[in-house]
């Protein structure tokens, strides 16, 4: 009993192997069995072989598709090179083509483009007049003049220091030059700089790269429009007598007022230093004795409004000067600084013959 116990174990375990490899050898005879992990190998790149990986890792570890990426195409498999017969042909044919073209042609430039200057649609939208394109259009419809002559060919080179410009009749300031219309407040000092530290128009323009100037005074106390340039014979011209600009100013005075107060300002008022004369004078504005008259002259002597008014019989209690020439006041409020368009430029220089 303990023989055939010990048979059987034995058996057993044969039997166990037998039917082990059994199924080991239906399955090499079909699909192969899956590998174990530490046996399993991995896709690899270029110089792997059946023995395992040489450099990196496979497409699958890197999460790429399924089988690893692509191998690049064999230099041997390259198309083939084409007959030195094909190449000769290709090479006389692009000869003939060109032997004909041995000249180069110049593209075509406009009159005077050789010229030294530059460009007047370039000179133009700098002093801005809008986009090149815009400028352009200014000169195709005959707004845009140099020296005197309409100009309608595109590309005419100019000097922007010796050339007159002009569109629609008007100046252009083709330099650097910088034009600003100011709304003095009452008590500013008409300085760009004041030794005693009280606020100037300075003040204004403090931020600017070039160094301003202004056109003429206001008193301290008397608001309203300034100029501020850089353009030094233009600012000459706008306050000297020969080109008489005119200036327009509102007065609030006490009245009543005679009738024949505007005749008395035209034909003159004798002031210490000679005769004033005003160019225009009406009633803007009447509330009880309440007065608001506008008073418009040529001259610019120190506090002339007010010592006109005064010697009437009527001292002012607030001036403001709502127009220099051609720039207003309009709603520009007290203390702004506002860049003049060039339109107000163009007509600034055109007051004075610049």
């Amino acid at each position: 009993m303990r023989s055939s116990g010990k048979n059987g174990g034995h058996g057993g375990r044969g039997n166990h192997r037998g039917a082990g490899n059994n199924r080991d050898d239906k399955q090499g005879q079909g699909r192969p069995s899956k590998p174990r992990p530490e046996e399993r190998r991995y896709d690899v790149g270029p110089g792997a072989t059946k023995d395992g990986p040489k450099s990196g890792r496979g497409g699958a570890a890197r999460g790429g598709a399924k089988g690893g990426p692509k191998q690049p195409q064999q230099r041997g498999r390259s198309a083939p090179a084409r007959p030195r017969e094909y190449e000769a042909q290709i090479e006389e044919r692009n000869r003939d083509r060109y032997a004909g073209k041995k000249d180069v042609k110049l593209p075509k430039t406009f009159p005077g483009a050789e010229q030294e200057g530059e460009r007047l649609q370039k000179v133009l939208a700098r002093a801005g007049f809008g986009s090149r394109r815009a400028c352009e259009e200014l000169i195709e419809e005959a707004r845009v003049e140099i020296n005197g002559e309409i100009v309608l060919e595109q590309g005419r080179r100019v000097d922007p220091e010796k050339d007159e410009i002009k569109v629609d009749g008007l100046t252009v300031a083709t330099q650097s030059y910088q034009f600003f219309s100011l709304n003095k407040p009452a008590g500013v000092v008409s300085t760009m700089e004041d030794p005693e530290g009280r606020q100037c128009l300075g003040d204004y323009v403090t931020n600017r790269e070039t160094r301003l100037f202004h056109v003429g005074r206001l008193d301290t106390e008397t608001e309203g429009v300034i100029l501020l340039t850089n353009h030094g014979e233009l600012a000459h011209r706008l306050t000297h007598p020969k080109y008489g600009v005119k200036k327009t100013y509102l007065a609030h005075i006490v009245g009543p007022i005679p009738r024949d107060l505007g005749k008395q300002l035209k034909d003159g008022i004798q002031l210490e230093d000679g005769y004033a004369r005003a160019d225009h004078f009406r009633v803007v504005q009447q509330t009880g004795k309440n007065y608001l008259v506008e008073v418009t002259l040529h001259e610019g002597r120190k506090h002339i409004v007010r010592r006109m008014l005064a010697e009437a019989g009527f001292p002012v209690d607030k001036l403001v000067r709502v127009a220099f020439g051609p720039i207003t006041l309009g709603d520009q409020k007290s203390g702004w600084l506002r860049r003049l368009s060039n339109t107000e430029v163009g007509m600034l220089m055109q007051e004075v013959d610049l």
